[in-house]
């Protein structure tokens, strides 16, 4: 009896252990060999850490350093309060910044970038809602001296410094003037520090709020009121007015003309004060361009007497209305040539060029 029960319990010991080792077993070829369908292996748990870690397609190359050592990716908008100082990284061994331009203006101190090997850091000490603007960080590909800026690997982030004392984004002009053109849309700049503001454009004579729709007239926080198809009825004094929270703010005002002159290159005439000259005589020949407001001409001269002959070169620049509600940039330069000699006599020519190319004009001074 004894015995029949002592060989009974070795049975069930061995089957038993023959279980178990079929488990473990099963376990180990679980772990260790995933398969699919194809004899391909599935992707293990750590090439998902390591696609995590380095940030993987399409993310924000731009972080904010903040406390402890800690980062933060920055989406399309950020808002943050004014005078706290913020650290910028964006990864890459070669990297290009754009901020708001007046910090370049002026040389402002308050910015500092940097390059180090494995990325780059822009610090903003001291930020106020005059920083408020665009922050972009790009990678620069080289090839030789050849550089450009790598379209894929580019991130940027608008940053609101939003100051309940300061709505709008402070600006150095407090009468800026915007020009219309019947070609394209024009923008008045009455930028927010917040994205929450409820903000109006209005004439100042007659009195009037104008509306902002989908069409006509539309808002856009980072740029100001855009008007789609600008014409001289939109001519006048503007101002806008933002609302949070508290009491309504007024921006700076804006001198809203309408351009009739189209883009091109300058349109020049040349003309002198007199075509005979005697010896001893004085002339002036004087260049003219009739162009758009905000389009700078520059002027450069060629003479007779050039490098041998002093002579007085002036120039001068004015707005003309020219009809009803038609506004034409003036610019000119005038030669001056005293007690004319023999060397003087000859051609004249005035060069003048803007961005949209150059135009050259001449006179030809004779002795008379």
């Amino acid at each position: 009896m004894k015995l029949g029960f002592v060989l009974c319990l070795a049975l069930v010991w061995v089957e038993l252990q023959h279980v178990s080792c079929q488990q473990v077993k099963r376990r180990k070829d679980v772990v260790g060999n995933q398969i699919r369908p194809g004899g391909k292996r599935a992707k293990g748990r750590i090439s998902k850490l390591k696609e995590k870690e380095t940030g993987g397609r399409g993310q924000s190359l731009l972080t904010q350093v903040l406390d402890k050592g800690r980062f933060l990716r920055l989406g399309g908008t950020t808002t943050l309060p004014p005078g706290k100082n913020i650290e910028l990284r964006c990864k890459g061994t070669n990297i290009g910044w754009s901020y708001p331009s007046y910090l370049n203006t002026y040389n402002d101190s308050r910015l500092s970038v940097k390059q180090s090997d494995k990325y780059s850091q822009l610090i903003l000490t001291s930020p106020s809602a005059a920083d408020t603007g665009d922050y972009s960080c790009w990678a620069i590909l080289c090839d030789g001296s050849d550089c450009h800026k790598d379209p894929d690997q580019s991130s940027s982030s608008y940053i609101y410094f939003t100051d309940k004392d300061n709505l709008f984004v402070p600006s150095a002009i407090h009468f800026e003037i915007v020009y219309l053109r019947p070609d394209k849309p024009a923008v008045v700049p009455c930028r927010v520090t917040s994205p929450v503001a409820k903000v109006s454009l209005h004439k100042e004579v007659p009195p009037a709020e104008i509306p902002a729709n989908s069409t006509l007239v539309t808002y856009d926080p980072t740029r100001g009121f855009v008007l789609q198809s600008p014409s001289p009825e939109h001519q006048g004094v503007f101002y806008c007015k933002a609302v949070t929270k508290g009491t309504p703010q007024i921006s700076t005002k804006f001198q809203l003309l309408y351009v009739e002159v189209p883009s091109g290159p300058p349109f020049v005439n040349v003309e002198a004060s007199q075509e005979y000259v005697r010896g001893g005589s004085t002339i002036n020949i004087t260049c003219t361009v009739l162009g758009e407001p905000d389009v700078d001409v520059s002027f450069s001269w060629s003479y007779p007497g050039q490098g041998q002959r002093p002579v007085d070169i002036q120039g001068s620049k004015r707005l003309v209305n020219r009809g009803v509600g038609r506004t034409t940039l003036i610019s000119q330069s005038v030669i001056t040539v005293e007690d004319m000699e023999t060397i003087d006599f000859g051609k004249y020519m005035c060069r003048a060029k803007n961005l949209n190319g150059e135009t050259f004009v001449a006179t030809n001074i004779v002795s008379g």
